[in-house]
């Protein structure tokens, strides 16, 4: 039988480790701050591959905090200069070869980004994986060697979501996403991410190459490649107004 002390111990234990125990909402959170910091300023190549023909683009981004997200196209010529702004809840896009720019209405967020096989809400990061969903921890694997826990995560009832459901892996060393998947609202699976190439760029551990691939188009991929990164520093939110997708470079 166990004396007091020992008992004692057990239960102290027990319950550091229950304090120590982390949500899959904190997870997430960790992996969010991880993966973006306060701002960001990336630049993107992006490959989008087919049976028959692939092509490429180049891209700048710009990011803060939850709010504010914006991509600039700046190869090939035909597309240069094309912007998508991310305000808030607005989206917009910017096309300067009808000199237009677009509201993106909440239809369109499940819609393809450029032709590429992220969506809308994919690149521009529109809904919230921390605020906008309901997490839970189902399982542990490995993604490219990184022991990852699986978490699923249910969107809100009052947000506004493209998905059913989406998993995602976190690694348990850096809370990095390596792979996510997306399920729509009859719990299909529309595409899965899978992240790659960890490495040091900008003062963060990151994967710099995110392979998109749709579940329902068998040779259908997009690749996108970070080449280069920096993060928090200032940013002002004057950057990200309307005014401003038509002057960026």
């Amino acid at each position: 039988m166990m004396n007091k002390n020992t008992l004692l111990a057990v239960f102290l234990l027990f319950f550091a480790a229950m304090g120590q125990a982390q949500s899959a909402k904190e997870i997430i959170a960790k992996s969010d701050e991880a993966m973006r910091g306060n701002s960001s300023e990336t630049n993107i190549t992006m490959k989008i591959i087919r049976p028959e023909w692939s092509r490429e683009m180049s891209m700048k981004s710009w990011s803060k905090g939850d709010d504010y997200f914006m991509v600039l196209v700046t190869a090939p010529a035909k597309d240069r200069g094309t912007v998508s702004l991310k305000r808030g809840k607005e989206l917009w896009n910017w096309m300067p070869s009808i000199e237009r720019t677009i509201k993106v209405s909440p239809s369109m967020m499940s819609q393809s980004w450029m032709g590429s096989d992220f969506s809308n809400d994919d690149l521009l990061e529109a809904t919230s994986i921390v605020n906008d969903y309901t997490h839970k921890i189902v399982g542990e694997e490995k993604i490219d060697g990184h022991t990852c826990w699986k978490i699923e995560m249910i969107p809100n009832e009052d947000a506004a979501i493209v998905w059913g459901k989406v998993n995602v892996w976190i690694s348990k060393e850096h809370y990095l996403q390596m792979k996510a998947e997306n399920f729509d609202e009859d719990m299909y699976l529309v595409s899965t991410m899978v992240a790659s190439k960890v490495k040091q760029m900008g003062g963060k551990l990151l994967p710099t190459v995110m392979e998109m691939t749709p579940a329902d188009e068998p040779g259908n991929k997009t690749i996108m490649i970070y080449n280069t990164a920096k993060f928090d520093h200032k940013i002002p939110d004057s950057f990200f107004s309307m005014q401003n997708m038509r002057r960026v470079r």
